[in-house]
């Protein structure tokens, strides 16, 4: 690859981003003629088109197509490379991908946003990768290599792993008001509500503790939301984290079936593999999360303890 390649590699792409030659101009700063000779240039250097241009309006060709793919990743190759070089004076370099189940406690999204602002003061050039994803996903991507970290509440702890005791979530079950059992909920016990129809999770669970319960369930969600939307359906129970469900019970829209019983609490954890085999990038955001403090109550675990 010539300077002169990548050159026309970059206006191929700002035009692909653009939509079209004429939309490219301003990015550019050239004119339209301009931009479509280097196209030309460029496709006969490769020799094959790249895309169709004119009055027709901008497409591209499968072969432009696949061409762009491999044109952004040879991109941020070379971003990666820069930042590599620039960076190699630090203590920390690298990457950090982390992942994270959704619909956290508030405090416990501060805490980890804490944890990356303690990170960012440490001599270091890292580039940092969040994703939100459901247990089953952050452990598969934990045991293949492509997460460095997770943090979510796993059903089996594999033992190529280690676990990191983070907090404890408080789980309730719940009726909307439009559920029959609305009138009678904060009372209500196992045998009341398990012939009822119950909204349950896709993904297996931690041990509840609730034998037998629920005995029918008619809907499944892969979700919070998803599984928020078939309790306020009427049709359907289901447990919900007590942080989640709280400003929906200050308006009346769901309560507890009861607090007390039908319940159970889920323990989060901060995943990786084996300390010793976790790099030094991992093991420093790690120490740094464990280093936050966490204020108040633990995501309403009921028992007033910290995590």
């Amino acid at each position: 690859m010539s300077d002169l390649d990548l050159r026309l590699v970059r206006v191929f792409l700002a035009v692909v981003e653009a939509g079209g030659v004429s939309a490219a101009q301003i990015a550019l700063n050239v004119g339209a003629s301009t931009i479509s000779t280097q196209l030309s240039t460029l496709e006969t250097r490769l020799g094959f088109r790249l895309c169709e241009r004119g009055r027709g309006g901008f497409q591209l060709t499968p072969k432009g197509a696949v061409f762009a793919e491999m044109a952004y990743g040879l991109m941020s190759a070379i971003s990666d490379f820069h930042q590599g070089a620039r960076s190699l004076d630090k203590q920390l370099v690298g990457n950090l991908r982390i992942g994270m189940i959704g619909h956290m406690p508030a405090e416990q999204n501060s805490r980890i946003s804490a944890a990356i602002a303690r990170f960012r003061q440490r001599d270091e050039a890292v580039r940092m990768t969040l994703l939100v994803r459901s247990p089953g996903e952050l452990e598969e991507r934990l045991l293949n290599g492509q997460l460095d970290l997770a943090i979510a509440y796993f059903w089996h702890r594999a033992p190529s792993l280690h676990f990191t005791p983070l907090f404890t979530e408080r789980q309730e079950a719940y009726c909307s008001r439009e559920h029959p059992v609305f009138s009678r909920a904060g009372s209500l016990e196992a045998e009341d509500v398990n012939r009822c129809d119950w909204a349950w999770r896709s993904y297996p669970l931690p041990d509840t503790g609730l034998a037998g319960l629920p005995s029918h369930v008619g809907a499944t969600a892969d979700n919070m939301e998803a599984l928020a939307v078939l309790i306020f359906s009427g049709h359907h129970l289901g447990f919900l984290p007590r942080h989640f469900a709280a400003p929906y019970v200050a308006q009346g829209l769901l309560a507890p079936l009861n607090p007390a019983t039908l319940c159970y609490d889920t323990h989060f954890f901060a995943v990786t593999r084996p300390r010793r085999q976790i790099s030094a990038v991992t093991r420093a955001f790690l120490d740094d999360l464990l280093a936050i403090p966490v204020e108040g109550i633990d995501a309403g675990s009921g028992d007033g303890k910290k995590a």
